[in-house]
C-alpha cells in the first residue's frame, strides 16, 4: 500500500491523498459523508486503475480520514473547496469523477464549477441536496429549535456513531443546492442506485435523472442492493461503468 501524501489548501486545510500516476483522464473518487479514502470502493478503484495504468486520485475531505479539522467544523461548501483545491493542485487535463453518496453531490457541484474538465461521471447512491431535503425536511420542531438554540443536533447512523449536524451545515447546504435550478451534465453520466438503499431513497435517483440535462445520462437501478453498494457484484459494476464513460466519445 502506498503511503499517504498531504498538501495544504489555499483555505489552510491539510488534505490527505493518494495519487496513482498513469494515462489520463484522471479518475477521481469522491467519498461520502464521514467516509474516507480507505473505503472499499475507493481502494478497489485504485487497484483497478493500477492494473489499467490509469491516473487515479482519492483523498479525504477536511474533517474526514487523515485530513485536518473535525467533521463538526465542516460543511458542504468546505468540502467543495477541498475538492476544487485538490483537483487544481494534483491533476491536469480531463477528469472522470466517481462520487459516492455525498460525493455524488460534490460531483454535481464540480459539474457546475468546472464542466470543461469533466469527461465523464459515475455516481453511486448520489445524495444531492440532502441537508435540505432529508435532514431539514425530516427534523421535528424540537430538533429545529435545538439547531437554532444549541447549534447542532445528533442523528443516528446505521453505519457508525451518530452524526453531529450543525446549523452551519444546514445553512451552507442551502447555498449549494443543485436540484433547484438548471443542472447541465454535458458528458457521459451514469447514476447507480440500489433499490434497498435506506439512506438515499430511489426517489432521489429518479428526481436527479429527471432534473439533469444532457445527451448521455443513464440511471441503473440494482435490485436488492443497499447504500453500501460494495459487494463484489457492485464493485464490478462500478468498474464497468467507469470504463464505459472512459470509452464514450468525447462530446463537443
Amino acid at each position: 500500500m502506498s503511503s499517504t501524501h498531504f498538501f495544504d489548501s489555499p483555505q489552510g486545510r491539510r488534505i490527505a491523498y493518494h495519487k496513482t500516476e498513469g494515462t489520463g483522464p484522471t479518475v477521481v473518487f469522491l467519498g461520502g459523508l464521514k467516509s474516507d479514502m480507505e473505503g472499499t470502493k475507493a481502494v478497489r478503484l485504485e487497484a483497478w486503475a493500477k492494473v489499467r495504468g490509469q491516473s487515479f486520485l482519492r483523498f479525504d475531505y477536511s474533517g474526514h480520514g487523515e485530513s485536518s479539522s473535525t467533521f463538526e467544523e465542516g460543511c458542504i461548501g468546505d468540502w467543495h473547496e477541498d475538492t476544487m483545491a485538490t483537483l487544481d493542485a494534483l491533476t491536469e487535463g480531463p477528469l472522470v469523477i466517481v462520487g459516492s453518496s455525498m460525493g455524488g453531490w460534490q460531483a454535481l457541484l464540480l459539474a457546475k464549477a468546472m464542466p470543461e474538465r469533466i469527461q465523464g461521471m459515475v455516481t453511486i447512491a448520489a445524495a444531492p441536496d440532502f441537508t435540505e431535503d432529508s435532514y431539514w425536511a425530516g427534523f421535528t420542531d424540537a430538533q429545529k429549535a435545538q439547531l437554532d438554540e444549541v447549534g447542532h443536533v445528533e442523528l443516528p447512523s446505521d453505519y457508525m456513531e451518530p452524526y453531529i449536524i450543525t446549523k452551519r451545515m444546514i445553512e451552507d447546504g442551502r447555498t449549494r443546492l443543485v436540484l433547484r435550478d438548471a443542472l447541465s451534465l454535458p458528458f457521459p453520466t451514469r447514476f447507480l442506485q440500489g433499490t434497498e438503499d435506506e439512506a438515499v431513497r430511489a426517489e432521489v435517483a429518479y428526481r436527479l435523472l429527471d432534473h439533469a440535462e444532457g445527451s448521455d445520462i443513464q440511471l441503473l437501478m440494482v435490485k436488492g442492493k443497499d447504500h453500501r453498494f460494495s459487494d463484489e457484484a457492485c464493485l464490478q459494476l462500478i468498474e464497468a461503468k467507469v470504463e464505459e464513460v472512459l470509452a464514450a466519445p468525447t462530446q463537443g
